[in-house]
């Protein structure tokens, strides 16, 4: 069986390109994982999130133990089988939904005990439920169990919680046991502090993991200081393991986070923006939804391969979102999930050909075009 393994290929500058191998399936890095929050990526079939490009989609742990139970997943065969996905999963370790969706939440050094958003019924979720759950759901890439504290905080505040998290770490480490074939990634914590930073960092080095997760961030600190902690932080966590900045983000965010050493991101925004109107371009983010592209018969973006730009007018998509139909949403995240793995791939290419800064420069260099002119 093929082991968890990183092989780092290229670089340029900081950033860094290569393969994650698991036995479901490699992962070209950097990779960008779109988010199946429910077991399912939101308005698209499995075949066609993998027809984008995507080598790695990412699940819920929170959402899918209260619904419809991580027992009960595994009962019929595990995430994969459950939602038609033969290729790797990532799971998040539910940390930060607790903190952000969950109502009466109590917090002790046990965890966390809450009620649920959906029916009030009254949860616990440690470190050793945590991986009791991603084992059960059958994830490949499991998430210790962490305290994402919302910013802003105080630095004494960020301080505990990071330290609660390293504790936490230790007990995932030991409750996740051997496991072969799946891996185990820490998460460092310490806000847009340094020295917090640094100590998060050595903590998880000492414990061990099969990868290094940069967490706490795009939590509405702002891309400048997201930037300035990754400016550091990356260089932290082991060159020879895979690095992933949870939560990230707008094309902008992405290539950023590329540019400082960063491997793997996810966010919901290419399929959430779908879902509301909102197609992203290499010039940018378009609103299908204005009045401007009611007779234009011009694909959303000239050149993309996807089937709303390659069968489908701005005018038809205008219209659809504007009806409210089905699938407006349907080709809307196909065109985002779809020009999200190109660009992807364009990072990738331009750092194994050392091209990596003309590259950046071309991109916002379009961005900042904006849309095309109307008719």
């Amino acid at each position: 069986m093929t082991k968890f393994s990183f092989d780092l290929q290229a670089t340029d500058g900081r950033a860094r390109t290569g393969v994650i191998h698991t036995p479901r399936g490699d992962i070209r890095t950097p990779a960008f994982m779109p988010v199946g929050t429910a077991a399912t990526v939101k308005a698209m079939l499995p075949d066609s999130v993998a027809a984008t490009g995507a080598d790695i989609l990412l699940g819920n742990t929170y959402h899918l133990m209260l619904r419809p139970g991580a027992e009960r997943v595994a009962r019929l065969g595990g995430l994969h089988r459950f939602m038609n996905w033969d290729k790797p999963i990532l799971t998040d370790s539910g940390g930060f939904q607790v903190m952000s969706l969950a109502d009466l939440r109590k917090l002790t050094e046990e965890g966390v005990r809450f009620k649920s958003h959906i029916d009030g019924s009254t949860h616990m979720l440690s470190p050793e439920r945590s991986m009791e759950i991603q084992r059960l759901l059958g994830s490949d890439i499991v998430m210790c169990f962490d305290e994402c504290p919302a910013l802003p905080a105080t630095e004494a505040e960020v301080a505990k919680s990071m330290r609660l998290s390293m504790r936490w770490a230790q007990r995932s480490r030991d409750a996740f046991g051997d496991r072969p074939g799946h891996a185990l990634f820490g998460i460092q914590q310490g806000g847009v502090t340094q020295e917090l930073r640094a100590e998060s960092a050595e903590a998880l080095k000492a414990i061990g993991f099969e990868g290094y997760a940069v967490g706490g961030l795009a939590v509405g600190e702002g891309q400048e200081a997201m930037f300035g902690v990754l400016d550091y932080a990356p260089d932290m966590l082991p060159a020879d393991k895979p690095r992933y900045l949870m939560g990230v983000g707008k094309p902008d965010d992405i290539v950023g986070a590329v540019e400082r050493g960063i491997d793997m991101m996810d966010c919901v925004l290419p399929s959430r923006s779908g879902r509301t109107g909102q197609g992203w371009t290499a010039r940018g983010q378009v609103n299908l939804k204005n009045a401007r592209h009611a007779d234009d018969p011009r694909p959303l973006e000239e050149g993309c391969g996807c089937p709303g730009c390659r069968n489908y007018s701005r005018a038809y998509l205008h219209h659809v979102v504007k009806a409210q139909e089905i699938i407006g949403s349907m080709l809307l995240t196909w065109h985002n999930l779809h020009y999200y793995q190109v660009l992807m791939a364009g990072l990738r290419a331009a750092i194994a050909e050392q091209r990596l800064a003309g590259f950046v420069a071309d991109f916002h260099a379009r961005r900042a075009e904006g849309d095309i002119e109307p008719l």
